[in-house]
């Protein structure tokens, strides 16, 4: 074996180095890492270093990896809801319109970053800057843990609704026909039998870590093989094994995987080109315009029926421009469409609304508790119907946070009080699946100000807090206090030092996640063995006693 091959050169390692220490640096500071390896990505720039195609190579698997989780997670009818095809068509629409009509106006002006733009190319731009990025908006909502937020699955709609309008034009501007072989993509469906059996063999270790990057990646191969865009391969193979039990095993498996490769993406990014001062001015103009589109994503959704909450959220999250928009800008550069100057304008306004959207994402919950009052009143009376006002009944016990902890603790104590407990979680498919099963649960978010002004505690005398963020559990006992809440607060904890301030936050008992998992197993086990030598007994006193068989 050449060992060379597993080498890192002095200089690549003290580049990873710095790229580390600076996408630390931003998460310190508040900010996702991201921002910071698209700092480093300027800064190796400036240094005359260029990505070349081993970058490249990274950041394309990452994105591929990520469009094949999303699938994973995606739920297909989402896509048919108003407030994603009909908000991303109108939108997209309305923005190309609006802007290729300012752009062809100010080609009149004299201005030199717009002379010589003709209707066409300023269309062509438009289109370019009417996409959101996907992979900031995942890597954000990620996160945050609130990728089954309603928020967020809209938004994620959205996104892949622009991703199918990119691959239309793709496929129409680079003259490449699909393979009459792409037909055959029809019948993908078929072939899950087959996919499925394979996953049941793998079982849970490196067969299954091996078997999903061969899923996504193949797919991706398969698509582009047939002339269709590779990454949609990836979400499609994604969406075909979304309905096996162990896709959220596999969404888990490939996390750190894609989170790794996306580093790649996000320094390729900030590698993109040397800009000239016109296009710095030009592109702060971009990213100062792009809220022009989060407003218009705002008034679309609240049209639709959406909370101001949730439309306020949804829009935050595609509030930047998009990788996408790099692929058309090239395409229309190698077309003679467009001239190079923009394509590097459009990259630059890319990385500035990275950085501008990425701590007002981070801060998206208090933005909207600061300016609510003034959010509400655009939003209609009609209320779609995953956001209803809250009714908790009879309830007495709520358990926040249904997954696989807040069920066992579900289950636990509706055995010992029947009909007076009541689960809340904000992962819409956790929800419909509890539903389904005839759970007592609604459908909320203990980040969301006015689930805290609809609920009303007065007869809860227990609250049981399982959310899978820190900072959502103390949140929530903040809340709770704020409220009066004068029952008792037991939660959850990941770590050592999260159980000191819960408690001092307010909580009577806090259960450590990891180093108590132990505890309980024990106990469970000695319950069962004490139950087991019960029995044995019973069934010793009646075999001795002679009455026993009559």
């Amino acid at each position: 074996m050449d060992l060379n091959l597993l080498a890192i050169s002095l200089p690549e390692t003290e580049w990873l180095l710095a790229t580390f220490l600076l996408g630390l640096f931003a998460y310190k500071i508040g900010l996702p890492p991201m921002v910071g390896f698209l700092g480093i990505g300027f800064i190796l720039k400036a240094f005359g270093y260029d990505s070349n195609h081993a970058l490249q190579e990274i950041a394309d698997l990452g994105v591929t990896l990520m469009l094949f989780t999303i699938g994973l997670k995606l739920d297909i009818k989402s896509l048919l809801r108003v407030q994603v095809w009909g908000v991303a068509s109108a939108h997209m629409a309305t923005t190309v319109i609006i802007y290729a009509a300012i752009f062809f106006a100010l080609s009149f002006t004299g201005l030199s970053s717009f002379a010589g733009i003709d209707l066409w190319t300023g269309v062509l731009v438009a289109f370019s800057l009417s996409f959101s990025s996907t992979v900031f908006a995942v890597k954000v909502l990620e996160g945050k843990n609130e990728m089954g937020a309603l928020y967020a699955q809209i938004a994620i709609g959205i996104l892949i609704v622009q991703d199918i309008f990119a691959v239309i034009f793709l496929t129409a501007s680079t003259g490449k026909i699909p393979s009459v072989l792409a037909i055959l993509l029809v019948g993908l469906p078929f072939i899950r039998p087959l996919l499925y059996k394979i996953m049941d063999e793998v079982d849970h270790g490196e067969l299954l870590v091996l078997y999903s990057l061969i899923l996504a990646i193949g797919g991706a191969a398969l698509f582009e093989l047939v002339g269709m865009k590779a990454d949609l391969g990836a979400l499609i193979f994604g969406i075909l094994l979304a309905p096996h039990s162990k896709s959220a095993e596999v969404s888990k498996t490939l996390y750190n995987f894609k989170d790794l490769f996306l580093v790649g993406f996000f320094v390729n990014i900030g590698m993109l080109g040397e800009p000239t001062i016109d296009n710095l001015i030009l592109a702060a103009i971009l990213s100062i315009v792009m809220f022009s589109k989060s407003l218009l994503f705002f008034w679309l959704l609240v049209k639709t029926s959406m909370r101001s909450r949730t439309a306020f959220l949804s829009s935050l999250s595609l509030s930047n421009y998009s990788e996408f928009g790099l692929i058309v800008g090239a395409i229309g550069v190698s077309n003679g469409w467009m001239s190079s100057e923009w394509l590097m304008t459009i990259a630059i306004a890319l990385a500035m609304t990275f950085v501008i959207a990425s701590p007002l994402n981070s801060f998206a919950h208090e933005l909207y508790s600061r300016y609510s009052y003034k959010l509400r009143r655009f939003q209609k009376e009609k209320r779609l119907q995953d956001e209803l006002p809250i009714d908790i009944a009879d309830a007495s016990i709520l358990v926040f946070g249904m997954g696989r902890i807040g069920t066992g603790v579900y289950d636990d104590l509706s055995y010992h009080y029947p009909d007076k407990v009541l689960g809340i979680d904000f992962d819409g498919n956790i929800y419909r699946e509890h539903k389904d099963n005839k759970l007592n649960v609604v459908y909320a978010d203990v980040m969301d100000k006015d689930f805290w002004g609809k609920i009303n505690l007065e007869h809860v005398s227990m609250a049981f807090l399982n959310l899978p963020d820190f900072n959502k559990n103390l949140t929530t006992i903040k809340r709770l206090k704020e409220k009066n809440f004068q029952g008792q607060i037991s939660a959850i904890a990941m770590y050592d030092n999260e159980i000191d301030l819960l408690k001092e936050a307010g909580a009577a008992a806090v259960y450590n996640f990891y180093s108590e998992a132990g505890i309980g197993f024990a106990e469970h086990v000695r319950h069962n063995l004490m139950d087991i030598e019960r029995r044995d007994k019973r069934e010793h006193s009646a075999g001795e006693d002679p009455l026993a068989d009559k």
